[in-house]
Formats: structure tokens, C-alpha cells, sequence
């Protein structure tokens, strides 16, 4: 051979040596096994796989809501027996409650004829306080009446509602202010205000007049009843009564007329 073909012949040998350097042999079937330059071209070639998105949040979630138990004054906690009409229940141990403050029409006096919405009173009062409805009893200066019937304000303990304002506001009762439990008489007189001016319940229903009489106690000499009114049983200020909390008219004042009553000086306390 000559040289030419020599060197020729070792140049081959070279570079099928540099071509196998980087392979893997075949395996014994002689399949061809894929080289490392290859499987490094595919894979610098091939899209990653992106890590997944977590979307982050558009808002908050609500704080959670807390239930505020009802505000209601001191008194006596029982639970209702039954209703007797708008304006008188019984609860627990058979104790019989007349409402302070209101007057519903009557529908079980022997005595009258159920009066002009007075099934509907009572039936408010049935939906207010159902058998089993726990209330409080909250009380006025006098605990019982001559009847002997606890005088209380009704709340609902579950909601805290004020059964006898409730009464009123809906007009189902008219005001009725007995000295000396006038705790609540300037807000009684306001809430029939606004019954009676939106035509609720007995405003409307019935021949109610706009100025309808809030009845009080008669005669005087009992330790609450203020000695400037001997007629009629009118407590002495705190709260200042006028003319509207009363039913009594033209009755005898005297000297120092705490309420003045006796707008001229006559003598005469409400002459209109």
C-alpha cells in the first residue's frame, strides 16, 4: 500500500473512534442505543413543565358575627302560661300580670261585650308571648295592683323585645297611666303619638277620638299621691306630667301645683 492510502486508512480509524466515544454499545439485540449528545439535545429542546398557579385570594372572608344578647333591665325571669287578653297574662305558678302602662279593649269582661279590637289584642299578645315564651318581669314603684295582680313590664328574654311598647306602637292598646308607675308614661305617650298619627290597629278600626283619655287613678291620700292634687291621685314630679297624661279634668289644685296644672291660677288643674 502506499503511504497516501495509509494515512488515509488511520484518519478513518480516528474519527470513528471520536464518533463512539460519546455512545453507549448496542444492547444484544443490536438495537441502537440513544447517545448522551442526543438525549441532552432533546431535553434542552423539550418545554419544562411550568409549576402550578395558585391564584391568590380576591378578599377576605368575613369575620365571624357575634350575637349581642339583648339589653333588659333588672327584674324577675319566669316563662309564660298563658295569655288572658291584650293587656294580662299569667306565667309560671299561675301568677297573673297586668301590663303597666296600656289598656287594651276588653273581650272577657262578663260585665261588656268584647269591645272594638279587642279579639285582635289578644290575639297580638297570643303571638308575642306564646306558652312557654321566657320573659322578664321588670317592676314600677307598686309590685301589685288592688286586684292583687302583679304589675309588671313584659321583655321577651330571647330578643329582648318590650311587649307593652310593642302593644302600643302597633296599636293594639291605648295608654292608660296609673300613678305613681309613670316609669315609662313620657314614652307610652309618644309611641300612641305615632300609632295614632300612621292609623295603626284600634286608630283606624275603631272610633278612637285623636285625643283619647289616658285613665288615671282617682282620689288622693296615698303616700305616693302628690298632696297639691287632693282630688286625684297624682304622683309628684319626677317624671313632670302635663295635662295629656291624665284623664281627670277640672279638678282642685292648690298650692305648689309641681306639674302646673292650674295654667291661670284658679284653682282648677286641666280645665280643657
Amino acid at each position: 500500500m502506499s503511504i497516501r492510502w495509509w494515512g488515509a486508512l488511520a484518519a478513518s480509524a480516528l474519527l470513528a473512534a471520536c464518533t463512539t466515544t460519546d455512545s453507549d454499545p448496542p444492547d444484544d439485540g443490536g438495537a441502537p442505543v440513544t447517545t448522551r449528545t442526543t438525549i441532552e439535545r432533546a431535553t434542552s429542546s423539550t418545554t419544562r413543565p411550568r409549576a402550578p398557579t395558585i391564584a391568590a385570594p380576591t378578599s377576605r372572608p368575613p369575620a365571624p358575627t357575634t350575637t349581642v344578647a339583648p339589653t333588659i333591665p333588672p327584674g324577675e325571669d319566669t316563662s309564660i302560661e298563658r295569655v288572658v287578653d291584650g293587656d294580662t297574662i299569667v306565667v309560671s305558678g299561675g301568677v297573673r300580670v297586668r301590663l303597666i302602662g296600656i289598656d287594651t279593649p276588653e273581650t272577657v269582661d262578663p260585665r261588656q261585650p268584647v269591645q272594638c279590637f279587642g279579639t285582635e289584642a289578644s290575639r297580638r299578645a297570643s303571638e308575642l308571648l306564646a306558652p312557654g315564651t321566657a320573659v322578664r318581669l321588670v317592676f314600677d314603684v307598686e309590685r301589685y295592683d288592688r286586684y292583687d295582680r302583679t304589675l309588671a313590664y313584659v321583655y321577651r328574654r330571647a330578643d329582648g323585645r318590650f311587649v307593652n311598647e310593642v302593644m302600643v306602637r302597633e296599636g293594639f292598646a291605648l295608654v292608660a297611666t296609673y300613678p305613681p308607675n309613670v316609669a315609662h308614661a313620657d314614652d307610652f305617650v309618644r309611641w300612641q303619638a305615632e300609632a295614632r298619627d300612621a292609623g295603626r290597629g284600634l286608630w283606624s278600626a275603631c272610633p278612637v277620638g285623636p285625643s283619647a283619655p289616658l285613665p288615671i287613678a282617682p282620689g288622693g291620700g296615698n303616700g305616693a299621691c302628690d298632696a297639691a292634687y287632693p282630688d286625684v291621685c297624682i304622683p309628684p314630679p319626677p317624671p313632670d306630667l302635663d295635662c295629656r297624661h291624665v284623664t281627670a279634668r277640672r279638678f282642685r289644685v292648690v298650692p305648689p301645683d309641681p306639674h302646673r296644672f292650674d295654667g291661670d291660677h284658679d284653682g282648677v288643674g286641666c280645665e280643657s
